[in-house]
Parts: structure tokens; sequence; C-alpha cells
């Protein structure tokens, strides 16, 4: 079996989810990304803003920043490919641009902020001097899932809390 047909883009998707899981365990949104290279894994991170402090610590750049550490290069190999769970934000697809990403390989839609087809068209525009491939709906099924659990989870427990709030609030007038 080659190495193409053993390390699938779904194969390398699943590894992204996995990044995903692990932000949602620190209460972060489930958003995971990996680049691959050769056939390994180069760079990989999921989304952690509220923990880090940092508006800019998405998935995608959590993932160029360690590949391109590793690399000791700001700008990634020719076959580089960043899996990612959800459609890449506009932030993202300006880093994606400068690291001179080859291919972009994406699971989920994001109908309020995607860049890619959903909200914007941006490599559409004519701007870049660089323009990478992409496709979506990669493991769309289980990416989707993945969010729509995390925040069906936030809502039970801000409902939780309000509920809280107001036994607590009738204890007091009591």
């Amino acid at each position: 079996m080659s190495a193409e047909t053993q390390f699938s883009d779904e194969y390398w998707m699943q590894q992204a989810c996995e990044q995903a899981a692990s932000a949602a365990l620190i209460g972060e949104i489930p958003v995971g990304a990996i680049i691959v290279s050769n056939h390994q894994i180069i760079g990989a991170g999921f989304n952690a803003p509220i923990s880090l402090n940092d508006p800019t610590a998405h998935a995608e750049i959590q993932a160029i920043r360690q590949a391109c550490q590793s690399l000791q290069n700001y700008r990634l190999p020719d076959d580089a490919t960043l899996y990612v769970t959800l459609e890449p934000c506009t932030m993202c697809v300006g880093a994606l641009v400068h690291a001179r990403i080859k291919r972009v390989v994406f699971g989920a839609v994001e109908p309020k902020a995607g860049s890619l087809v959903s909200v914007r068209q941006l490599l559409q525009s004519g701007y870049y001097n660089h323009v990478f491939e992409f496709e979506q709906g990669c493991l769309q099924e289980q990416c989707s899932a993945q969010l729509s659990a995390f925040f069906k989870m936030r809502r039970e427990q801000k409902k939780q809390m309000k509920l809280l709030e107001r036994m607590k609030n009738t204890d007091q007038s009591e």
C-alpha cells in the first residue's frame, strides 16, 4: 500500500479532529488543525485564544507556528497541506497565503465567518500573490457534530448556571 492510499484526506482530518477534541477539553471551541508535508505531520494546533489570552491563537495559526518553528522557515514546504475541522476565517486565510500553503482541506463550513466558500471567497478576489487549492467537506458530519456537541454542552451549562443563580436569589430573599 502506497503512502498516498494509506494516508488519505480522511486519515489526516481524523488527526485534526483529535486536535479539536483537545481544545474542547480545555473549554475552547473545538477546532483542530494539522499541517502535513511528505506524509508527515509537521505542525499541529487547536483553538486556544481564551486559554492563551491571544486572539490570534486559532488552530490554523497554532499549526503554522509549530510547523515554521520546526522547519526554521517562515514559509511552508511546496507540498504542505493544512487539514482543519472548520473553514478558515479571514485572519487564517491571510496567514495561509503568507506561509505559502499549497492546499487546505476543511471539514465544516463556517456560515458566519468562513472566508473560503461561505461569507467571503477571499481567494477569488485577485488581491493575493499566492493562492492555494482548497477542498471542503472532508469528514464534514464528524466535524460539524463535534462543534454542535460543544455548543449544546455550553448552552446547557449556561442554563444550569442561571438556574443556580435563581435558586440562590430565592434563598436570599426568604
